[in-house]
């Protein structure tokens, strides 16, 4: 295990489970001392019994990460979506408020959802996540952020770059080795980004992988806008898929078929695929190093910064350069 210097200080260690409920309680809501703490590391999510109605749920931000008003222009967004009978799941408006404060954290309250991971492997199941995402961003196209970021090589790539090596993560008889293959990969995601050239910036959900849909038989709704920002729109389809390329490309046609019934795509985009996915790796695992005087991440990503993930991170990032040159075959 490799020891990183200078760690930021843990911001949960005071959020007690008498600190939850007490801060629901504060808002008026009377719990009746149920708490069930859902899967979650970058905030703090809690089932909460109430005494008079179904469970909801209760979500702790991490302090310092957003502003208030970057968090409220989420809630608003995803208000947005509820308004045009999309299926997502709002924060509620309690005392006219969606966003509350107690004892130094923020938190927002929310209907509990049911629902079971989809199947992204039959062919119905994808056609109709992307008529869903055709919806979400036909709505996120109409006016853009004005707080959240952008997706883009800097924020996501060259910054975790610096701070992967700048705070003592990489091993040092693998530290040149890794300076170089991360330059070969952002230059190749930055050689993908002028292929596509200037391709559309619309709102995101922006953390659109499996865990964060829940399917009922009505069909799909999206739980967590948390990582909602401004981006491609691919960024909202790429992690629907998985495979050999074959079937990758299969599943793309799948979503396509679907989205375009409710927003137009830029094809431009297929060279954006695996310059997304490469900033996606080289991101998490500066998010996983930011994060690492976390105990929930430590016991969890046990696996982290340990000399077989850097080396496993080093030939991924080869695999992508190689990918990423290879980018016209997303074209169908």
């Amino acid at each position: 295990m490799i020891t990183p210097t200078n760690p930021p200080p843990n911001n949960f260690s005071t959020l007690s489970p008498d600190c939850v409920l007490n801060a629901l309680e504060s808002i008026g809501l009377g719990c009746d001392g149920h708490l069930l703490a859902l899967n979650s590391y970058e905030n703090r999510v809690y089932q909460v019994g109430i005494e008079e109605g179904a469970p909801l749920v209760a979500k702790f931000y991490r302090p310092e990460r957003w502003t208030d008003v970057a968090i409220l222009e989420e809630h608003a967004f995803v208000e947005e979506l509820v308004e045009r009978e999309i299926p997502v799941v709002p924060a509620l408006a309690l005392d006219g408020r969606t966003l509350h404060n107690f004892a130094g954290f923020r938190f927002a309250v929310f209907s509990k959802q049911g629902g079971r991971a989809p199947e992204l492997e039959n062919s119905q199941t994808l056609e109709w996540m992307g008529r869903f995402l055709g919806r979400i961003h036909a709505i996120g196209s109409l006016k853009p952020f004005c707080e959240r970021p952008t997706l883009d090589v800097a924020s996501f790539g060259e910054q975790s770059r610096d701070y992967l090596l700048t705070h003592g993560f990489i091993p040092a008889d693998l530290d040149a080795d890794y300076r170089r293959v991360v330059a070969q990969a952002l230059d190749g995601v930055r050689h993908c980004f002028e292929r596509a050239g200037d391709v559309r910036q619309i709102r995101l959900h922006g953390d659109c992988h499996v865990g964060n849909v829940l399917w009922t038989d009505a069909g799909p709704h999206f739980v967590d806008f948390d990582d909602s920002r401004m981006g491609p729109a691919m960024q909202d389809l790429w992690m629907l898929f998985s495979g050999e390329r074959t079937d990758m490309v299969r599943q793309l046609t799948d979503v396509l078929a679907g989205y375009k019934v409710f927003c137009e795509f830029d094809e431009r985009e297929f060279h954006l695929i695996e310059a997304l996915r490469t900033l996606r790796l080289i991101h998490y695992a500066a998010w996983l190093a930011r994060r690492w005087d976390d105990p929930a991440f430590q016991q969890t990503f046990s696996w982290f910064n340990t000399q077989r993930y850097w080396q496993e991170r080093i030939l991924e990032l080869r695999e992508q350069v190689v990918f990423m040159e290879e980018s016209s075959l997303w074209q169908l």
